[in-house]
């Protein structure tokens, strides 16, 4: 599609999910958020390792840019974004989190597809992480497989670092509204990194407690939200049944009646 074709766009990033390796981008970043309108958006692929240090944001940043639709993503709220495009703004303030997010917050997966989602939030009503650790030989296989990949950025950013694989992958296991019990692996990139980053200050067991605490107790009792996207190709716009990727951890606290009115 020609770039005269692209249309403007802005949202406020949610969700950033852990970078995968791409045979045809190298490495992509499934990023996501909600527009003035209150209605999810989806960007990928989102190259973002070698987006310039002025375009690379956080959760909570307003972006605008310029997409087209890809006749590869049938699902309603993806935008294939032209990074180019990018530009960061200013971010959204805490009191206005929850006033945005709220509406989009469903009691289960089946309220979201009665929807037509492919993106939802749900607040668990339990909570508890889990994880396994990997072995030596997956760490070593995974560490390979991102020097091999920094070294294809290379090519557009020379500073493209080879990322640091966690050795240990993360589980969400969870109640919905429904009281339906699930098992979600966790896809959101805030928490690896947030690990290696406690492991390497406090030691392993110190920052397994870390995140634990972090999401079971802070979160859950401020206000938990689990960010969920269908998987690209097993969804219902193939024809199959949606399965649903756990891509982010998000606080949402609460809205009282005071804050309606606001």
């Amino acid at each position: 599609m020609p770039r005269s074709a692209a249309k403007p766009d802005e949202c406020v990033i949610v969700v950033k999910a852990q970078p995968h390796r791409s045979s045809k981008y190298f490495e992509t970043v499934c990023c996501a958020g909600v527009g003035r309108d209150g209605r999810w958006r989806r960007q990928y692929p989102v190259p973002f390792r070698i987006l310039h240090d002025g375009q690379k944001f956080t959760r909570w940043s307003w972006i605008r840019y310029e997409f087209t639709r890809s006749p590869d993503d049938r699902r309603t709220e993806s935008q294939k974004v032209d990074p180019e495009s990018l530009n960061v703004g200013g971010k959204l303030n805490r009191g206005e989190r929850s006033q945005l997010l709220t509406p989009l917050i469903r009691r289960s997966f089946e309220e979201a597809e009665t929807k037509g989602e492919s993106l939802t939030l749900l607040r668990p009503e339990s909570i508890a992480i889990s994880w396994i650790e990997k072995t030596e030989a997956d760490i070593a296989h995974e560490r390979n497989e991102h020097a091999a990949l920094a070294n294809q950025l290379s090519m557009f950013d020379a500073t493209a670092k080879p990322l640091e694989p966690c050795p240990v992958q993360f589980f969400a296991q969870w109640h919905d509204a429904q009281g339906a019990k699930h098992r979600h692996e966790c896809d959101d990139w805030e928490t690896s990194p947030a690990y290696i980053r406690f492991a390497k200050q406090y030691g392993r067991q110190e920052a397994l407690a870390i995140i634990k605490e972090k999401y079971e107790q802070e979160y859950f009792n401020a206000g938990l939200c689990l960010a969920f996207s269908t998987h690209s190709r097993r969804n219902t716009t193939f024809g199959a049944k949606n399965q649903w990727l756990l891509v982010g951890l998000i606080r949402v606290d609460p809205l009282f009646h005071d804050d309606l009115f606001r």
